[in-house]
C-alpha cells in the first residue's frame, strides 16, 4: 500500500510538472507572445487617448483665458503669446 501512495504522489507531481513546463513554453511561443502583447497596445492607446482628451480640455481653458473665442485678443497677438510666451509685452 505504501509503495502504490508515493507511485501515485510522484505521478501526480510529474504530471503538474509537466503542465507548468508546456505552460510556460506556450507563452514564449510567436502566439503567446502576441497574445501577451495585445494587452499592451490596448494600454498604450487608452492612455494616448487620455492625453489627446486632456490635451483638448487645456486648449479650451486657455483660450477662455486668453479671450481668443470672444475676441478679447486677437489672432495674431494670441499666436505671438504662445510661440514667445516669456518675450515683453507694451
Amino acid at each position: 500500500m505504501g509503495r502504490l501512495f508515493w507511485i501515485a504522489l510522484g505521478a501526480a507531481a510529474g504530471v503538474l510538472v509537466v503542465r507548468k513546463v508546456t505552460k510556460t513554453a506556450q507563452q514564449y511561443t510567436p502566439e503567446g507572445v502576441a497574445h501577451s502583447l495585445e494587452g499592451v497596445g490596448d494600454a498604450i492607446r487608452d492612455f494616448a487617448g487620455a492625453v489627446r482628451e486632456g490635451m483638448d480640455v487645456r486648449e479650451n481653458e486657455l483660450r477662455v483665458a486668453l479671450g481668443v473665442d470672444s475676441g478679447a485678443i486677437d489672432a495674431e497677438t494670441a499666436r505671438d503669446l504662445i510661440e514667445h510666451p516669456t518675450s515683453h509685452r507694451d
